[in-house]
This record gives C-alpha cells, structure tokens and sequence, in this order.
C-alpha cells in the first residue's frame, strides 16, 4: 500500500488539511493519507498548543468517516526533538509492507534544501506537493525531479493561527472546522 504521510501541528485541524489530504488520496496513486501529529517539543511551551492527545483527538474525530484518512501518533514516542527522516526510516522498518510517501505544501518544498538529510529523503521518497500561495520559488532541482509530484489540489489560504484568534475573539468558526472538531472544541472551551 502507498501511504502518503502528512506532518502538521493540527492545532486544530481544519477544512483545509481535510480538504487537500482527501483530494490527494483520491486524485494520486497514493492509497491512504496519514495525519502525523506531530507533539509539542519539550524544549518549547507554547500556551496556544494543544496537549499532543487532544490534537491527536481532533485528528481522529475529523478523520473517522473517511476511509482513505488516518490519524497517526508515530511522532509521540519518538527521540525529541525529531527530524522528517527520522520517522521515515522508522516508519519503512515498522511496517516494511507499506510504501511511503511525504505530503508538503509548495512553501515548504521552498525551504526544503535546509532540511536535514533532504538528499536522503530525495532518494528514498516520493514527495507530493500541493499548491500555497507564498514568497519565493521553488529550486529548480526541485522543479523538475522524477520524485517530486505536483498535485493540482485546491489551494486553501486557512490557518490553524486565523482559527485560533478568532475563537479567542469570540467569532463564529464552525464553517472552518469539521463538525466533530468542532463539537470537540466546543465542548471542551479550547482556545479561548
């Protein structure tokens, strides 16, 4: 099976990410998409992060009713603080039936010449990109690389941060939200 692995914060999880992991399982060759959540680094307090299982919760609740989507804590119990190709290599020798692949928005393939063992990564790894608008272009090593896939997803312009702020400020964000995300976060007072 080819799973793609999409890393975020998911704090919260939004239309957004849903929106473009469920078009990229459903218009590639990947076969699943797996939300990797990745935990708050114990070096870095941040009052505005979720604790890892309640993030791990929303990913779940907005992934449940769809089969191509998974939520995965593989991150959790890893060395801190971890790097992408960390996880891909635990990942290949934990289940060495899957395939995997790496999901990035096009702001972060502009950056990724400074990842650590990007060359590896490269190497071993196909990477999907979808569409973000931002500053900068991408490197031409990058443009045209036989691993590198463009996928022509809709662009979402929704943050995390813009959902956050405005729960603070007391707007209504449910539009923005899954409904279970929703209910959770409602439930539960986060974020204000």
């Amino acid at each position: 099976m080819k799973i793609g692995l999409y890393f975020g914060t998911f704090n919260p999880i939004h239309i957004g990410h849903l929106t473009i992991a469920n078009h990229i399982a459903e218009y590639s060759d990947l076969d699943q998409v797996w939300f990797v959540v990745t935990p708050q680094s114990p070096f870095k307090v941040k009052s505005s992060m979720l604790d890892n299982h309640q993030r791990l919760e929303m990913v779940y609740r907005a992934t449940k009713d769809y089969d191509k989507l998974r939520p995965s804590d593989i991150e959790f119990n890893l060395p801190q603080p971890n790097y992408t190709i960390n996880t891909l290599v635990y990942l290949q020798e934990k289940f060495t039936e899957h395939e995997f692949a790496l999901i990035m928005g096009e702001d972060n393939l502009k950056s990724f010449h400074k990842w650590k063992n990007y060359e590896l990564i490269l190497e071993g790894y196909h990477i999907y990109v979808y569409p973000r608008i931002s500053e900068g272009s991408v490197e031409t090593q990058f443009q045209k690389h036989k691993k590198v896939h463009f996928v022509n997803a809709p662009i979402m312009e929704l943050s995390s941060t813009f959902i956050r702020n405005s729960i603070k400020e007391g707007k209504n964000v449910r539009p923005m939200l899954p409904e279970h995300v929703w209910e959770y976060l409602d439930e539960m007072n986060f974020y204000k």
